[in-house]
C-alpha cells in the first residue's frame, strides 16, 4: 500500500490501474476509503484508479491538533503528488465535493472534469445545518449521528452496507464528527452552495452529480434548471435508496462515470 506525506502526516491510498485519466476516490468525512471498493474494482480496468484515507481516517496517521478542509485538500493534494498522476479526476462523496473544487481552483488544468456523490448542492437545508448543530454538542451528538445514519440507510436491504456503517462510519467519536460538523457548516457559510461554488470556476469545466437521497422531485428538477442555464452541470438520480449508492447500484454508478470521463 503506497502512501504520501501531507505536512508531515502519512496519508494512505490505494492505488490500481493504469489509463489516464486518474480518478480520484475521495471519501467523505468519517469515512474511509473502503466505502469505494466495489467501485474501484470496476473503474480500475478502464482508467487508474486512487483511493485515499482522510488524517485521521482508516489507515492514515491521526494528528495531533485540529483541522478541517485545508488539511483535507492538502492530504488530496499530497496523494495526486506522491502518485505522479497526470490529469485527475475527483470522485468526491459528499462534503468531500468542497475538497474537490479546491483542488480544480489550485491544480487548474490537471483536474479537468468533477465527479460528485450524495452532496447537497443546493443550499444547506434548514433541518441539515440543525443536525450540523446536533452533532458539535457534546450532549446530543450521539443522538444527532444515530439519526442521521438512520435517514442515510433508509431501510436499504444491503447487508454490506449495513455492516459498513454500523461498524465503520458509526464508529467514529465526538471530536471527529464536530470536527466534521464544523468544517461543513463553514464552507456553506462560506461558499453560500455548492452550485454557487462550481459556477464560479474558471474557466467552467464538466461537472457530474450522481446521488439518490433526497428522492423528492424538487431537489432533481432544481439541479435540472439548475443544468438548463450551465450547460457543463449533468445530474443523474440513482435507483437506490440509501446515501450510500455504491453498495446498492455499483455497476450503474461505474457505468455513469466511465461514460462522463470518456
Amino acid at each position: 500500500m503506497p502512501d504520501a506525506l501531507a505536512s508531515g502526516i502519512r496519508i494512505a491510498y490505494d492505488d490500481a490501474g493504469d489509463d489516464e485519466p486518474t480518478l480520484l476516490f475521495l471519501p467523505g468525512w468519517c469515512v474511509n476509503r473502503g466505502i469505494f471498493a466495489g467501485l474501484v474494482a470496476r473503474t480500475r480496468e478502464h482508467h487508474r484508479s486512487l483511493a485515499l484515507d482522510w488524517r485521521g481516517h482508516g489507515e492514515s496517521a491521526a494528528p495531533q491538533g485540529d483541522f478541517g478542509m485545508e488539511e483535507l485538500v492538502r492530504n488530496a493534494a499530497a496523494v495526486v503528488e506522491a502518485s505522479r498522476a497526470d490529469r485527475v479526476v475527483p470522485v468526491a462523496l459528499a462534503h468531500a465535493g468542497w475538497v474537490a473544487i479546491e483542488l480544480r481552483r489550485r491544480m487548474g488544468r490537471r483536474i479537468p472534469k468533477l465527479v460528485l456523490l450524495g452532496w447537497i448542492v443546493t443550499e444547506a437545508p434548514l433541518p441539515f445545518l440543525e443536525a450540523l448543530r446536533g452533532m458539535q454538542s457534546p450532549e446530543h451528538w450521539r443522538e444527532s449521528v444515530d439519526r442521521i445514519l438512520a435517514a442515510w440507510l433508509h431501510d436499504a436491504e444491503n447487508e454490506e452496507l449495513t455492516r459498513f456503517v454500523h461498524e465503520e462510519i458509526a464508529a467514529y467519536g465526538h471530536d471527529m464528527w464536530a470536527r466534521a460538523a464544523r468544517a461543513i457548516e463553514a464552507a456553506y457559510v462560506r461558499e453560500h452552495s455548492p452550485l454557487d461554488a462550481l459556477s464560479g470556476l474558471e474557466p467552467s469545466i464538466p461537472v457530474l452529480h450522481l446521488y439518490s437521497q433526497p428522492a423528492d422531485d424538487a431537489y432533481l428538477k432544481a439541479q435540472q434548471a439548475f443544468g438548463a442555464g450551465h450547460p457543463w452541470f449533468r445530474v443523474r438520480r440513482l435507483a437506490a435508496r440509501s446515501h450510500f449508492p455504491m453498495f446498492e447500484t455499483p455497476d450503474e454508478i461505474a457505468e455513469a462515470i466511465l461514460r462522463f470521463v470518456e
